[in-house]
């Protein structure tokens, strides 16, 4: 009999575990069950659907039809699971099955990708017509019909969603606000140092920004009228909250799942569940809802990505399906392309470090991406750490006009093979031309200056 194989969540975890699944067993019966009306997209691209920069059927890559034609994958859009179950009475087959409209559905493996939701804080109007979050394509066009004929808009959050978001909407002819209850853009991930030009970049084009004061309610009579942070009313047409992820734990509480310090799943390497500390043969999962490893600091971080997404579906749908894969601890590098400007960073910065209790030293350095004599060349900035102690190189930050990415890259693989920073300046090569680089790359640069300043 074909093995029957459920996952619950179509995001970019989602669908790579059926895939995978799928390519490790041709037989099995595959159903994959989501919220959404919409499969196979990025989250990622809606600030540039909403800025022109594309459509929302083209940034859709498989619809339903194509999964079940060319993968014999089953999906279920629009289809709200209820409840879930994995459970072993004494002296009683183990239960497997989810609730899905009242009716209940066996399985005989599982994979939660159920992604996570968009945090509103609990304040006063959220409920109004106006009020927004940035996760779907649904709510992606939801914002494009409320404020085609509005003009004042408000971001809560600064993070990498609402700085593009800002960026695309002011392009549009919208007058923009982002509230941030933090002293700086990209908390957390992003130094201060290295988040700042970011800012007065954004300022430069029209964006409007009100620092460390969080949005502590949302005002008015049948619509979104103003928002009140710190005593101060901002008037608006809209609210669009992009405040941050939190994991989507509601069916794995069900299940009565371990859920980590992080307020997500934990995984085993084989991104297997676990259940009051013993592992779930049945359950897998991946995506926005599992904390992982730092491959950097013994401890568990979020690497809520696309990038991570994918693996981790890659890897829970291969051992759903009988196979054989791991997930290892992560870094989790990111990049974000605002206007002009992309910045990335990988592995630790420095508020990030101190919750893991490490000191770091950091090395800084400015130049071009291109030889300075080739015209086109743009200004960059990279940011090395390394930890104090040890030297070992730990994370990165690039502020650039072009080819963040690659930089980030390179540097991601030096933090993951646990290079220190005087090794890195010994073993690392970067190839050069004129139009692509200087002879000497601005990453070696920092790395010298986090060298001196570790002696």
């Amino acid at each position: 009999m074909a093995k029957k194989i459920i996952v619950i969540g179509s995001g970019a975890a989602g669908m790579s575990a059926a895939s995978a699944a799928r390519e490790t067993d041709p037989e099995a019966e595959i159903t994959v069950y989501t919220d959404d009306v919409d499969v196979a997209y990025s989250p990622c691209m809606i600030p540039w659907v909403l800025g022109g920069k594309s459509s929302w059927d083209g940034m859709i890559m498989h619809t339903p039809e194509w999964y079940a034609k060319e993968r014999n994958i089953t999906i279920r859009t629009a289809t709200h699971v209820e409840a879930a179950a994995w459970d072993m009475p004494r002296g009683a087959p183990v239960v497997k099955n989810i609730t899905v409209d009242g009716k209940t559905v066996e399985y005989d493996k599982l994979i939660l990708a159920t992604g996570g939701k968009v945090f509103i804080p609990p304040i006063a109007g959220t409920d109004l017509p106006g009020v927004f979050t940035i996760r779907t394509v649904k709510g992606g066009k939801e914002i494009e019909a409320y404020i085609k004929d509005r003009k004042k808009i408000v971001i809560a959050g600064a993070g990498v969603i609402g700085l593009e978001l800002a960026y695309e909407l002011v392009g549009a002819g919208k007058d923009v606000t982002v509230i941030e209850m933090m002293d700086q853009v990209i908390p957390r991930i992003a130094d201060k140092d290295m988040a700042d030009p970011i800012q007065a970049y954004l300022e430069s084009i029209g964006v409007k920004f009100v620092m460390k004061a969080p949005v502590q309610a949302v005002n008015g009579n049948g619509k979104v009228e103003s928002v009140s942070s710190l005593g101060v009313d901002y008037p608006c047409d809209a609210v669009i909250f992009a405040t941050g992820v939190r994991a989507n734990t509601d069916l794995a509480m069900m299940i009565g799942l371990d859920i980590g310090q992080l307020g997500a799943l934990v995984a085993a390497p084989t991104l297997q569940a676990y259940k009051n500390g013993r592992l779930v043969p049945d359950v897998y999962v991946c995506g926005d809802v599992m904390q992982c490893q730092s491959a950097v600091y013994p401890g568990p971080t979020m690497s809520q990505l696309g990038s991570s997404a994918v693996r981790e579906g890659r890897v829970a749908g291969i051992n759903a399906a009988g196979g054989d894969a791991k997930f290892g601890p992560v870094v989790a590098p990111w990049v974000s392309v605002i206007g002009d400007m992309q910045i990335a960073g990988t592995g630790m910065s420095l508020g990030l470090a101190s919750w893991y209790g490490a000191k770091l030293a950091s090395g800084k350095a400015s130049g071009y991406s291109r030889a300075r004599y080739f015209p086109g060349h743009k200004e960059l900035t990279v940011k090395l750490m390394a930890d104090a102690a040890t030297h070992r190189l730990v994370g990165a930050q690039i502020i650039s006009g072009e080819d963040a990415t690659g930089r980030i890259n390179w540097i991601t693989s030096a933090v993951l093979n646990g290079m220190t920073a005087e090794e890195f300046i010994v073993q690392a090569e970067n190839a050069y031309c004129p139009p692509t680089s200087m002879v000497r790359d601005v990453v070696l640069q920092a790395a010298d200056e986090l060298v001196r300043n570790l002696q």
